[in-house]
């Protein structure tokens, strides 16, 4: 065989394997679901979050917490600084309010992202964890929340060298924590691309604590939401590009280990868990093209899923609501109290609904 021939027939094999992972890309990470409307009732959308809602938890008492101002890659920019605020859910009014920052915290890096918040049970004291992207960098930034001023106390900064592209975080002690990275706020997400292409899983979560910090869990495409059994004892982590909720069993050493899969079939962001029924509630894209190549004009649709019973032999999964981006685009995140249910979006505004 002459060397042109084989370097043609290289060139062939090399732009087959590419075109194959094009199309898994697409299907994987960029697919278009057929979104069927469905809406809740009594719909309204909260006042004040005009500028994102990425991430929302709430407590059982009903205190929700609201990241907005995301500074995400990729997404329509924004003149919107980061922000944190509160909302009563047993209040009829559903108005969010602005918790007030310290003076001496750099609010004009803020970039907020995922958030976490812990409870210390001896005293009731509650701690909010926020991922920061100053400059698209990763850090965690602890808080201390004063209920009775409605601000919060910056406690300190987290950084390591394993908590490089955070996205979300889920708090298991005072300075405690899982953290998902994702690659998309490391220079190096071009490199993560190609391996994409190629078909090479490259995130993780990791484990921090003052004493310890390690890897954990690994093998992820996108891993994105994070979030913890009300029983303690397993990790929910969501692949958005595999379309997968990962089951993780915790060790006495934190160590993660893989239980199940279970899939959404929609390219989920962050998960919410139901404190009193253990359901899992997300956030979700169903499609994720649009996302990508915002056009106001046929903008990215929104879609949250509930999986009920995730640790028994038949979860279910069922879609909740669906729109087509003229309500509320690009949700990212869902959570239930009391008969309502929070959705909030990446860039867009957040609404508040009557579950059925």
């Amino acid at each position: 065989m002459g060397k042109l021939a084989l370097i043609s027939i290289i060139i062939a094999a090399l732009s087959a394997l590419l075109g194959e992972r094009i199309v898994s890309l697409r299907r994987r990470a960029l697919a278009s679901n057929e979104l069927v409307q469905k809406h809740l009732p009594n719909c309204v959308t909260l006042k004040n979050l005009d500028y994102g809602s990425e991430d929302i938890t709430i407590l059982g008492s009903g205190l929700a917490f609201i990241s907005t101002g995301l500074n995400y890659p990729g997404m329509p920019p924004s003149d919107a600084t980061g922000k944190i605020f509160s909302l009563d859910m047993q209040d009829p009014r559903k108005k969010p309010v602005e918790l007030r920052m310290p003076r001496n915290f750099d609010l004009e890096s803020f970039n907020p992202h995922g958030i976490s918040v812990y409870t210390d049970p001896s005293d009731d004291t509650v701690y909010l964890f926020v991922v920061s992207h100053p400059e698209h960098k990763s850090q965690i930034e602890l808080f201390k929340f004063i209920e009775d001023g409605f601000s919060l106390v910056h406690l300190k900064t987290i950084k390591h060298e394993l908590l490089h592209s955070v996205n979300d975080i889920v708090a298991v002690g005072i300075d405690s924590f899982y953290a998902t990275n994702d690659h998309y706020f490391k220079n190096a997400f071009l490199k993560g691309f190609v391996e994409f292409l190629l078909g090479q899983p490259w995130c993780n979560v990791v484990y921090y604590s003052p004493e310890e910090v390690k890897v954990v869990s690994e093998g992820y495409y996108m891993a994105n939401g994070i979030n913890i059994s009300p029983d303690k004892r397993h990790i929910y982590v969501v692949d958005l590009f595999d379309h997968n909720v990962h089951v993780l069993e915790r060790k006495d050493d934190n160590a993660l280990v893989s239980v199940k899969n279970v899939a959404v079939r929609s390219l989920c962001d962050n998960v919410e868990v139901d404190p009193e029924t253990g359901d899992l509630w997300l956030g979700c894209h169903p499609n994720g093209w649009k996302l990508l190549m915002f056009d106001p004009n046929d903008p990215p649709g929104s879609e949250v899923i509930r999986v009920q019973n995730i640790h028994s032999d038949q979860p279910v999964v069922t879609q909740v609501y669906a729109d087509d981006g003229h309500v509320i685009m690009g949700s990212s995140v869902a959570a239930a109290y009391g008969g309502k249910l929070l959705i909030g979006t990446v860039f867009h505004k957040a609404i508040c609904c009557d579950l059925k």
